[in-house]
């Protein structure tokens, strides 16, 4: 237990850079002067990128294999530069380039994709150290406590705003800049990466490659393998494909809930659709407060999760996204904020859901082979929603009326289909 929960610990600091991502990434860009019918440009970079790296990374950690392990290299350099291009997207109002400026926009979607790829870089070690390390009876246990350190990260991530704001930071600033509270969330955030990542790689120890051979029952290999990406997808374990199908729909469900949730609470809650209002970053810390309960709720979730078993993993997967969906529709639909909250409590376990179940059910199929490369190649079931989602919402979002509460019913409606979907997935094919 003590090793599953050092090679989670990290997750705390990982976390807090996708919940700030998620929580204030509309609300920085909106702020700055992005049109809310061009918010998708800004969901584009990240997942193309996402594409590109996690597979490489899981292929060549697969066979990375040093005196500090094959997968802790990678995590001993993504860290400090996550912790960098962490803070280069709230201060791009700081800078000077204009309101609304094709600069500033520019230089938000370099900042945006950065961070999203580097805080890919440094979450991918922690999943593949759950498939090489544990078997399949921990499995459950050992992703259950990944997450409640991450939640545990989002819980402070996303009420950094608020409490800055309680404490006299500004909450609110010129036109096209950022608030205080904001940029020293980022910043506060960065540090407790470094931190929490130092924890895990100087307090885990990997398997040499005869220990992990036989601890997984396979040959022994201590060179790079000649299988080419292109070979494993070809070979890929049924499951691989089925539940993609399923990720499809729940992100995009996930990714309309981050883009429009906070304009859609500012129209309906706060009446108002002005960014530069003090009633939209009103909004703005509000959804913050409800990823951080959203987080409790899922780490508490998690608590009774790990104590499941393993043949009811599907029932389990489908009942998340079910709930996912009714928190998402009833934050699309209600004028009351502390309905929204409450709401937020199912988008927990939903949340919860979605970042473990596909992940387990994956690496009980795999067999302690190409591991790396496969959870690689399965982030493209990720990516790939939040691209199609991006492309679709240039033509979705005029065609229901530049509304973002119908956006969000849009995803509401993606997430039903996901939750019936699962019934598809064949775990250990």
């Amino acid at each position: 237990m003590k090793t599953i929960l050092a090679m989670t610990f990290g997750c705390i600091g990982v976390n807090m850079a996708f919940t700030l991502q998620g929580s204030q990434m509309s609300r920085i860009t909106q702020t700055i002067g992005v049109n809310p019918n061009s918010l998708g440009f800004f969901f584009l970079l990240p997942p193309l990128l996402g594409m590109l790296v996690q597979p490489l990374l899981g292929k060549y950690s697969d066979s990375t294999w040093t005196k500090f392990g094959r997968r802790i290299p990678y995590l001993l350099v993504g860290a400090p530069i996550t912790a960098v291009v962490m803070v280069m997207l709230p201060f791009t109002g700081s800078f000077g380039f204009g309101y609304g400026s094709v600069i500033a926009l520019v230089y938000a979607a370099i900042a945006i994709a950065l961070m999203d790829m580097f805080s890919n870089i440094c979450l991918a070690p922690f999943r593949m150290l759950a498939g090489d390390m544990v078997n399949n009876k921990q499995k459950n246990s050992a992703w259950s406590w990944q997450q409640i350190f991450g939640y545990a990260g989002g819980i402070l991530a996303a009420l950094l705003p608020y409490l800055l704001t309680k404490i006299g930071l500004a909450n609110t600033a010129a036109k096209g800049k950022v608030p205080d509270t904001v940029i020293w969330a980022y910043l506060i955030g960065a540090a407790i990466l470094l931190v929490t990542c130092a924890v895990t790689i100087f307090n885990v120890h990997e398997y040499d490659p005869e220990t992990y051979a036989k601890y997984h029952q396979i040959a022994v290999k201590t060179k790079a393998t000649s299988v080419s990406l292109w070979q494993l997808v070809k070979k890929a374990p049924r499951s691989f494909w089925e539940l993609a199908i399923v990720q499809l729909f729940s992100w995009i469900g996930i990714m309309y809930t981050w883009t429009y949730a906070t304009g859609a609470m500012a129209k309906n809650i706060w009446n108002t659709t002005n960014p530069t209002s003090a009633g939209f970053q009103a909004a703005g810390n509000w959804y913050g407060v409800m990823t951080a309960f959203y987080s409790v709720a899922a780490l508490l979730w998690g608590f009774v999760y790990a104590k499941t078993k393993p043949n009811q993993r599907k029932f389990w997967y489908s009942f998340g996204l079910f709930a996912d969906a009714l928190s998402i529709i009833i934050v699309a639909l209600t004028h009351n904020q502390w309905i929204a909250l409450a709401a937020f409590a199912l988008y927990g376990i939903g949340n919860f859901t979605i970042n473990t179940l596909p992940f387990t059910m994956l690496t009980s199929s795999l067999h302690g082979e190409n591991e790396g490369s496969y959870l690689g190649l399965f982030n493209i079931a990720v990516c790939m929603p939040q691209i199609i989602g991006s492309l679709l919402s240039f033509w979705l979002f005029p065609l229901l009326g530049n509304s973002q509460p119908m956006m969000m019913i849009f995803g509401f409606i993606a997430m039903i289909i996901g939750g019936i979907s699962v019934a598809i997935v064949h775990e250990g094919k």
